[in-house]
């Protein structure tokens, strides 16, 4: 249990997740709970949802800050003794970046500005920022490096990159240590698929669900290396918790078509509806595979299939579509 004594009193080491009510944030909040860290959820709830953090709330596991990474003196105050700040707040999706352009930067790059200097001045120990896979944008080469030139092809990719450039930044000028983790198609229970900006994956299953077939941007063979949320979750605490500094690819190292996965997902439904296709959509790329050496050296080895993760993914939908029709609701 990361424990840390002051004169005669130990004290649990206290970490803040921003975003840590979204997707990916209230996995990462459920496994530092888990292993004994105090975690203050810093969230202004406009993606998140409290329902995915309530029985950490509920049995104070967890303490929830309901704040703006846009707004800095909130920031300063949450980061007060703070060990480590697992940075994961953003706006979201390639798409909704393309119509609003202007909010993606002011969330994502401005936001994160913020959380460093937040960071430095309560002397935080290490910042962890969730990147982007975007960042490389349609380069035909695979699998990615980190030590490729990035292409961002979208201003949510160009907002991502210019966070992983501020956290180099603030290391090398102002000595606060940082990792950036370019994640490669996050996906696992909790995913949001009712948004217009819904990611593949649970899109997918909403339509095998209702026996709709799933629409594929495209012709469906282009690729995308999808990576368990909790092979995620596990990446981050390593990286607090190691040396390691600079950006890290946080990916599978396989990849699988659209189309395959498509197959997987209507598999599971028991159902063998085909897709169908639209035309492609503005900043998405074709293919993308990470080459994810460097984060081994840290200890990262993801140890979800997709098949395993989707069968996990898949069941928990099911589990919640079963509670809100019970409940006489209509949405997830």
């Amino acid at each position: 249990m990361p424990l840390v004594t002051v004169g005669s009193k130990v004290n649990k080491i206290k970490v803040v997740v921003t975003g840590g009510a979204g997707f990916i944030g209230s996995h990462l909040v459920e496994e530092l709970v888990k292993q004994g860290y105090k975690v203050i959820i810093f969230d202004d709830l406009s993606t998140g949802k409290v329902d995915n953090v309530e029985p950490l709330l509920r049995e104070d596991s967890a303490e929830l800050v309901k704040g703006s990474v846009t707004d800095l003196p909130s920031l300063r105050k949450a980061l007060r003794d703070v060990k480590y700040v697992f940075h994961l707040a953003a706006l979201p999706s390639v798409p909704r970046s393309i119509k609003d352009p202007l909010t993606s930067h002011e969330v994502n790059a401005t936001g994160t500005l913020n959380v460093l200097l937040a960071a430095r001045e309560n002397s935080v120990k290490k910042v962890i920022y969730s990147s982007s896979s975007s960042a490389y944008g349609d380069t035909p080469t695979l699998p990615k490096t980190e030590n490729m030139a990035p292409n961002p092809l979208s201003p949510y990719a160009v907002t991502k990159l210019a966070g992983e450039h501020y956290c180099c930044v603030f290391q090398e000028a102002f000595g606060l240590p940082t990792v950036s983790l370019r994640y490669f198609n996050i996906y696992g229970p909790r995913q949001d698929p009712r948004s217009e900006y819904a990611a593949v994956i649970p899109r997918f299953i909403m339509c095998a669900s209702k026996s709709e077939p799933p629409v594929i941007f495209g012709d469906g063979k282009q690729t995308r290396d999808f990576t368990f949320v909790k092979d995620a979750v596990t990446a981050n605490i390593l990286a607090a918790e190691s040396d390691a500094t600079g950006v890290f690819n946080i990916g599978r190292g396989e990849s699988v078509t659209l189309n395959r996965l498509a197959e997987l997902i209507t598999g599971l439904a028991g159902n063998n509806i085909k897709p169908v296709h639209a035309e492609p959509r503005p900043g998405d790329i074709r293919d993308s595979l990470a080459d994810i050496s460097r984060a081994r050296a840290f200890g990262y080895e993801p140890k979800y299939s997709l098949e395993d993760g989707l069968k996990e993914t898949f069941k928990s939908f099911q589990q919640r579509l079963n509670a809100i029709a019970h409940m006489g609701k209509n949405e997830i």
